[in-house]
């Protein structure tokens, strides 16, 4: 007997999101900020702790924790970045985290610092996306406009690359020479001579 029909019971059945996808990136950058936030905390505590431990030279963490103070965004900057987060479009959330990750492992920024390193990065986001649109714009313009053939080329125009006015040395040269010798593989043209 099989347990594979038991077990699939519990499953819930697979649901559509009701929010939007620009709440979701919304939502995702403003969790990565969050995180990025309480590491760089931890990292600025754990560096502080080793500058203490080597200045006393006892640790005696070990005797009391004692509660860490939890740095957090003033209201108006959090809003300022939920402004810009809600302007990314879905498909560059991914890239906008990584490379705010990126920067953060290059940096090691201070808590304060995180907030600041995040909304250069929500810029430069935000200017690729422009610059992207503004390329598909010329794109979408230059493959909208209409062409015209050959036939209005021709009527604007006469194109006789052998009609010249201008003697060049070259072609006295070339009318005083002999005709070279023919080549048997090829036909023999001559232009008639008037004389």
């Amino acid at each position: 007997m099989s347990l594979i029909p038991w077990l699939r019971w519990k499953e819930a059945p697979p649901r559509l999101s009701s929010r939007s996808p620009a709440e979701m990136v919304l939502e995702t950058l403003m969790v990565e900020l969050a995180g990025q936030m309480r590491e760089a905390e931890r990292q600025q505590w754990e560096r502080r702790k080793a500058v203490r431990t080597i200045c006393t030279g006892v640790d005696y963490s070990w005797l009391a924790s004692t509660p860490r103070p939890a740095y957090d965004l003033s209201p108006g900057e959090r809003l300022q970045l939920e402004d810009a987060c809600a302007k990314i479009h879905p498909a560059y959330c991914g890239p906008a985290i990584l490379r705010f990750r990126q920067l953060m492992a290059e940096q090691a920024p201070e808590v304060q610092e995180v907030a600041r390193l995040f909304r250069s990065v929500l810029q430069e986001v935000l200017e690729r996306m422009k610059q992207e649109e503004e390329a598909r714009k010329l794109t979408r313009q230059w493959s909208l406009r209409p062409r015209g053939g050959l036939a209005t080329f021709k009527g604007r125009a006469r194109i006789a690359p052998f009609a010249s006015d201008i003697r060049t040395i070259s072609e006295d040269v070339e009318r005083d020479a002999p005709p070279p010798s023919r080549t048997w593989s090829m036909p023999e043209f001559r232009a008639q001579k008037e004389d």
